[in-house]
């Protein structure tokens, strides 16, 4: 092969190298931009998920430690005439310390966020009552609720009558904001009230 040839055929190659990898580099550009945000919403939805799961196994702690005190109190205070039962402080100050401890009340001992708790309301039926705490978190509007019966009942060989002790506290979404990445105007639940509860046979 002539040397004019040969530097013909190398300009031809390099020229169409260069082509190729531009094309190669737009293409992957493109591959990224579109994976990117299927990438934030795996990663978001992941943590989401997991603080979700997370804070509804710390309520469920604090609703054992309540039931659990709540089992050893007296009943003699426990009627429905009586609109604030002192037995039952003990009771919701074990669930909102175990709260509070755990990080899930941001603002625990703070402003309105604290023990003791406001008087509670009474169900109406039964022997249960419910405390409420605001202001415990960053979010506005925000709401814990412990309600506290001491005059359940279960049922197997023979009737036990049994506290019951049940935490509700909302969660807030952050997949929300990115969902909309992927399906723009979709709407997905922002906040979720997450509730547990345990059960104590009474003592007394």
């Amino acid at each position: 092969m002539h040397l004019a040839e040969t530097k013909l055929f190398l300009s031809i190659a390099g020229r169409s190298f260069n082509s190729l990898r531009k094309a190669t580099d737009g293409s992957a550009l493109v591959e990224f931009a579109v994976c990117l945000p299927l990438l934030v919403v795996f990663i978001v939805g992941i943590f989401d998920f997991s603080a979700a799961f997370n804070q509804r196994q710390k309520l469920a702690q604090a609703a054992q430690e309540g039931a659990i005190v709540a089992g050893a109190q007296p009943t003699s205070d426990i009627y429905s005439g009586n609109a604030n039962p002192d037995s039952l402080q003990p009771v919701v100050a074990a669930a909102f310390n175990s709260l509070a401890a755990a990080g899930v009340l941001p603002l625990a001992n703070q402003g309105s966020c604290k023990l003791p708790p406001a008087a509670p309301s009474y169900l109406g039926t039964g022997l249960s009552w419910t405390y409420t705490f605001t202001g415990c978190s960053n979010f506005s509007g925000d709401q814990l609720s412990i309600t506290v019966n001491r005059g359940a009942t279960v049922s197997s060989t023979q009737t036990a009558v049994c506290s019951i002790v049940s935490v509700n506290y909302p969660y807030h979404w952050r997949f929300n904001s990115v969902i909309q990445l992927v399906i723009p105007g979709v709407t997905y639940a922002a906040i979720t009230n997450l509730q547990e509860s345990a059960t104590v046979h009474n003592q007394s």
